[in-house]
């Protein structure tokens, strides 16, 4: 029997729609794995640079994401803030954040000082230290503490609040704080006995993730076309059966 296809507009119309829908979604998928290709590597080249001495001015986020700065002035040892929610090596626990008011100003810059393991009483805080007087450590920058799903209402944010998500501008309205609008991940000790961890994991770009869902979506594009053609080749050879009996 000889091959034949028949078109129909109104299957035609649905497949180039399907696939041009799931084209454009591709595209898109594939543009954010490109932007987090180049964030990544803004953060690689940042992370590479020597150590910033930040000062007490209030700067911007953005141009000191990723960076590691130096950090010389006194930690404020009334305000603990801990972060609940914060595993690390498959162990429950907190990470303490605390102000830290920086050298020949009067301006703030909330510090991730570490994590703390979760204590085998409900409720009860995990002790820790805190330096007295002028101290000198080195952090990174980042935009956020990493947002944790909030579940029941957050505890008023007061010194020694077990929190699940704190951004600086919290802690500034709370405490009457000039804060700088970014936080610094702790990484160096501030003072010998300084034992709280600081694995400090990567953030997760999810570049792979994105584009497997471009691919996703280019896949459907073709099975739509594809789709199409097999089904009208296939009408074709019934319309040519039809008319031979």
């Amino acid at each position: 029997m000889p091959f034949a296809f028949r078109f129909r507009a109104l299957p035609f119309i649905a497949a180039v729609l399907v696939a041009v829908i799931a084209v454009l979604l591709g595209n898109w998928q594939q543009g954010r794995a490109a932007q987090k290709a180049e964030l990544q590597a803004r953060r690689a080249a940042r992370g590479a640079e020597p150590p910033l001495l930040l000062g007490p001015a209030i700067q911007p986020a953005a141009p000191l994401e990723f960076r590691r700065v130096r950090l010389q002035g006194e930690f404020r040892a009334d305000w603990p803030v801990f972060l609940s929610n914060r595993p690390m090596n498959g162990q429950s626990g907190f990470i303490l954040a605390m102000p830290f008011k920086i050298a020949g100003g009067d301006s703030h810059v909330l510090v991730l000082r570490g994590w703390l393991p979760r204590q085998a009483e409900y409720g009860k805080l995990p002790p820790f230290s805190t330096p007295a007087g002028l101290v000198t450590l080195e952090g990174q920058v980042v935009s956020g503490s990493g947002r944790v799903m909030e579940l029941g209402g957050e505890q008023a944010l007061q010194p020694g609040a077990l929190v699940q998500n704190l951004a600086p501008q919290d802690l500034a309205r709370a405490a009457g704080l000039a804060m700088q609008p970014f936080l610094v991940q702790q990484l160096t000790p501030a003072a010998p006995g300084d034992e709280l961890a600081r694995d400090w994991p990567a953030p997760e770009a999810g570049i792979d993730k994105h584009r497997g869902y471009a691919f996703q979506w280019y896949a459907l594009a073709a099975m739509a076309i594809l789709f199409f053609v097999i089904t009208g080749f296939r009408s074709g050879r019934k319309h040519i059966a039809g008319k031979s009996d």
